[in-house]
């Protein structure tokens, strides 16, 4: 399916590139040229394994995009490790993730939370939940508010990695941005009905969602091709350009201020 929907000025926030342990259909600076191509106006680019700050660094340099890193807290990084926190914010990093691929093995209640969120908040960074599951979301957004972290993104809620119910994705709401990713709907992931993701976000309200890929994966489209099919899917089911760019500049707009 060719798709040609213009996304001139927007933001992915979660694309997967090379160099990895998985194979990927573009490299750092190959997703960057993509999307600027497309007039984009930036990617993030995670690794689930190793800190993407430096990479993303070199990767705007070369290509003009604005291209944002951060770190994934999993085991390969030394899991809840403040010390690779705060190396990211140096190397220019703009995004933490909680635990993903080593959520299942990390007691995330939450030894160096506060270490953490102390750098998060004096950095001002980006908070993001990774693969935690809906109590411990609840549990670090709590901790995160104390410490009047404003930048916080919901990885993930509605599908089955995290899991999270409506009534649940609504209180979230309340203090993050929730980012639903179309990878979910394809066939070798969630295979997830496109309608779900409209009508979780028609619930939730699309001011407090964000439209993502997580695309990058070698059997899947390009990030830029997955995008333009998310924006064909939701508005086949019932969402409008207005609420699509909300979602897709507005928002995630908010986390680079």
């Amino acid at each position: 399916m060719v798709i040609e929907n213009s996304i001139k000025g927007f933001i992915d926030t979660h694309i997967h590139t090379a160099p990895d342990s998985k194979p990927r259909i573009l490299n750092d600076i190959e997703a960057a040229y993509e999307a600027k191509k497309e007039g984009m106006h930036a990617i993030f680019i995670k690794s689930h394994i190793e800190s993407t700050a430096g990479r993303s660094k070199i990767a705007q340099e070369v290509s003009g995009l604005n291209v944002i890193g951060g770190v994934c807290l999993n085991l390969s990084v030394g899991g809840l490790n403040p010390n690779a926190v705060k190396a990211a914010a140096e190397l220019g990093g703009k995004i933490i993730w909680f635990p993903t691929i080593s959520a299942n093995k990390i007691n995330v209640c939450f030894e160096n939370t506060e270490d953490i969120l102390n750098i998060i908040a004096e950095k001002e960074l980006i908070l993001a939940t990774g693969h935690l599951k809906v109590n411990d979301i609840f549990s670090l957004l709590d901790y995160a508010k104390s410490m009047h972290i404003k930048k916080i993104l919901i990885n993930h809620p509605l599908t089955r990695v995290v899991g999270a119910s409506i009534d649940e994705q609504k209180e979230m709401a309340r203090y993050a941005l929730l980012e639903h990713c179309f990878v979910a709907c394809m066939e070798m992931h969630d295979n997830l009905d496109p309608n779900v993701l409209a009508e979780a976000i028609k619930e939730v309200g699309p001011k407090n969602c964000i439209m993502a890929t997580d695309f990058g994966q070698s059997h899947n489209p390009t990030p830029v091709e997955g995008i333009k099919l998310f924006v064909y899917y939701m508005k086949k089911n019932g969402i409008n350009n207005s609420d699509i760019d909300k979602m897709c500049m507005e928002n995630p707009s908010k986390l680079l201020l």
